[in-house]
């Protein structure tokens, strides 16, 4: 991921080195901020009614009032992708409590947040969706508002972390003996019986936006994942580290990273160790819908 040039804070457009946030920042203090991350790619952003949704959702939650207007917040992200000459990559979005020169837990009666945004170029479609990637099980420590996108992120650091010093590239965590979801995505399991689950929303995991629109799709008869001969069964419900281990395939959804294919957990092969059929269908149904030509990726061939 390359750094972000031109960045927004609070109305301005400016050099990322000339933005300064104060160290009062709520956000910094407390981690009284929310956050999205909106997927680009051919300049188009991907999604971004739902993001602009579970950011309001979000924000509400933390008390802090929606800064933007949703034809605002586009402009802005428009501008950025401009600005930025971002042809595919992520924008993000934070807005915090505000700075208020005074460390104060409870802070004033009504917030008046800061708004910070940036644009960064990634390969959203590269060697982890095609290889796969190994995972590691860590135990899950966040809070217990999870449903919220919030800045609250340091279990998640510190799960990345436990999977680069074991060779791993992401962690999936559990909590009492089940699966919430990887360090920064959802996650998908194909069971042993060849039925597609992921956990159903709840407070205990984030409602993906990538999740919500394979769900759209895999539910709605028009699309070619379920008007086809070989329909794909999906259901929402917990599963255990035993399934987790045990199933057919495994992989984790997330606007950053769209579908990546998990081929093996705390060192134990999933399935045959290569991305399953059903990861490559979705993938290929998924990489269509944000306008990539998924007939150019020969490895998506079943």
């Amino acid at each position: 991921m390359t750094d972000a040039r031109i960045v927004y804070l609070n109305g301005e457009y400016l050099p990322s080195d000339k933005a300064a946030l104060s160290p009062m920042d709520r956000g910094f203090l407390f981690g009284q901020s929310a956050y999205e991350v909106t997927a680009v790619y051919a300049r188009k952003m991907i999604d971004f009614d739902r993001h602009m949704v579970r950011l309001a959702r979000t924000l509400e939650a933390l008390d802090i009032p929606n800064p933007m207007t949703y034809h605002e917040w586009e402009t802005a992200h428009q501008a950025l992708i401009a600005r930025n000459h971002l042809d595919e990559g992520l924008v993000y979005v934070q807005v915090s409590g505000g700075a208020y020169g005074v460390r104060d837990f409870a802070g004033p009666e009504q917030f008046t947040p800061t708004v910070f945004m940036f644009a960064a170029e990634t390969r959203l479609i590269g060697d982890n969706a095609r290889l796969g990637v190994a995972a590691i099980t860590v135990e899950d420590t966040r809070w217990q508002r999870r449903d919220l996108k919030t800045t609250q992120l340091v279990s998640q650091t510190m799960a990345y972390r436990a999977a680069r010093q074991a060779g791993a590239k992401t962690a999936i965590m559990i909590e009492n003996g089940v699966v919430t979801e990887a360090a920064s995505a959802n996650v998908w399991i194909v069971d042993t019986d060849g039925r597609l689950q992921t956990r159903r929303l709840s407070q205990a995991i984030l409602p993906g936006i990538t999740r919500a629109a394979l769900i759209d799709a895999i539910n709605d008869k028009r699309t070619p994942l379920s008007d086809s001969p070989d329909p794909i069964e999906c259901v929402e419900q917990t599963f255990d580290v035993a399934a987790l281990l045990s199933a057919r395939e495994v992989f984790t959804s997330s606007a950053g990273a769209m579908i990546v294919p998990i081929v093996s957990v705390d060192g134990v092969t999933i399935g045959d160790g290569l991305p399953g059929p059903v990861t490559r269908r979705l993938q290929a149904f998924y990489y269509d819908y944000v306008g990539a030509d998924p007939d150019s990726l020969d490895w998506l061939s079943l």
